[in-house]
């Protein structure tokens, strides 16, 4: 809001390449994963009122992230997963966002951030014969960007960012039509975030947002399955407005792939 943009579109095309592992930490069920995207984007907007055009491609910010169940769901072996029974699992991760992604100073719009992210967050999970309900509660800390907009002919100084804690809440309804055969509702809401340059407050930039969306897992195979998601910005104060389409293929597998 505070940026000299109007009428700004934007279409993101981003394929996601991830992995995770399941292990045993002290009788508890725990995990880690490692996320890398890649985007290609075309973005339009007029910039002090002259239309502008901007084309880029290039790696996002890398993502890991550990999860453990601290009330049910122990670790189990593949014989005991398979007779075992979801009932309320409580369970917390720690995600953390490298500023790994394409970043130039000099350039106002980025795919990369040139800082870190972590988000703590806590999650339960209970199950109710065919459905489940899930509830996250978590916020994002940040580090500043210490080179933002910066060494170019409108700023040939630099620029820091700064950007205060951004809470978020995030629910689930979902309903297993057969086993790994699943659809589900999914709503969020995410509060704060506001930024500061060079240590001043930047106004219109505290965000208040909810999104809603649906998601569908489909079987394929013992060790495969294709998930879609839609999601649109049911409410929006800074950011936000723009709807998501995904496609995910999973393999997944216990011990070697096979």
């Amino acid at each position: 809001p505070t940026l000299p943009i109007s009428n700004s579109k934007g279409t993101l095309h981003i394929a996601i390449a991830s992995y995770s592992h399941s292990f045993n930490l002290f009788g508890r069920t725990a995990g880690i994963s490692a996320i890398l995207p890649y985007g290609i984007g075309h973005f339009s907007g007029e910039v002090n009122g002259m239309p502008e055009q901007v084309y880029r491609s290039g790696l996002y910010d890398s993502e890991f992230r550990f999860v453990v169940n601290l009330k049910g769901g122990p670790a189990m072996n593949q014989r005991e997963y398979a007779t075992w029974h979801q009932k309320t699992i409580v369970g917390l991760s720690v995600t953390a966002t490298a500023p790994t992604g394409q970043y130039d100073p000099t350039l106002l719009v980025n795919l990369g951030t040139n800082r870190w992210a972590i988000k703590p967050e806590l999650g339960l999970s209970h199950r109710y014969k065919n459905w489940v309900f899930d509830l996250y509660n978590g916020v994002w800390l940040f580090t500043e960007n210490p080179e933002y907009f910066s060494h170019n002919a409108t700023f040939p100084g630099v620029n820091t960012e700064s950007q205060v804690p951004l809470g978020a809440v995030e629910g689930h309804v979902s309903y297993d039509l057969k086993p790994r055969l699943w659809i589900s509702l999914d709503g969020n809401y995410w509060y704060g975030g506001s930024t500061f340059l060079n240590g001043t407050k930047r106004l219109g930039t505290l965000e208040a947002n909810s999104r809603i969306g649906v998601t569908a897992s489909v079987p394929l195979h013992n060790h495969q399955s294709l998930k879609f998601s839609f999601s649109h910005g049911a409410v929006t104060r800074v950011g936000g407005a723009f709807n998501d389409v995904s496609f995910g293929w999973q393999f997944s597998w216990f011990g070697r792939p096979n």
